[in-house]
């Protein structure tokens, strides 16, 4: 014969409160002790979770933002440069990077300016920095200077400056090439150590 829900709800019930009575307090309390713990431990590694997932979407929101920050270095610099002038100037770029001289980040290093006495105002490391309007970057140029971008970042490059951290247009003669070490001439433009 079958039961109805309602009868074998009932059963149910009596079936756990005579459980519930005959069961050892001891096991009941170890039970518990485990089960406190083992949400512990879950939520525990939740967090560690979480907070690992966090760090890796800083890090590659960080290292998205280096990586346009050093195409447009490229693209600005020397998009008019061969491709070996476009590859120095990624490498001079993450060379100040982890130099400690200057900032130790890609954007910081594109986008440093120091005062400049002669001038009596601050300048840009780089002279694009200093406009306030550019054209945005398009074309063949842009797609090679992300490309060299990534390159240069990744480390998918040789390094060719022997740690160049300067570098300027030929035409010009900068007072600071003075005091410092030539290293390369790529294109139109001369890098020093």
């Amino acid at each position: 014969m079958r039961r109805s829900l309602p009868e074998w709800l009932a059963d149910a019930r009596r079936a756990a409160r005579l459980a519930w009575y005959r069961a050892d307090g001891d096991a009941m309390a170890l039970g518990v002790i485990v089960g406190a713990v083992l949400l512990a431990l879950g939520f525990a590694m939740h967090s560690v979770f979480a907070r690992h997932e966090r760090a890796r979407e800083r890090a590659l929101e960080k290292e998205r933002a280096s990586l346009e920050c050093l195409a447009r270095n490229v693209y600005y610099e020397a998009r008019g440069e061969p491709l070996a002038g476009q590859y120095a100037v990624a490498e001079v770029t993450l060379n100040r990077a982890v130099s400690g001289r200057f900032p130790d980040t890609v954007c910081g290093v594109v986008h440093e300016k120091r005062w400049d006495e002669i001038r009596g105002r601050y300048v840009g490391a780089f002279a694009w920095t200093e406009f306030d309007a550019l054209p945005e970057p398009e074309g063949e140029a842009w797609a090679s200077a992300r490309k060299v971008a990534e390159d240069v970042y990744f480390g998918r490059a040789p390094t060719q400056l022997d740690g160049a951290t300067h570098f300027h247009a030929s035409y010009i003669r900068p007072s600071w090439a003075k005091q410092r070490k030539p290293v390369a001439r790529i294109g139109g433009h001369v890098f020093y150590r």
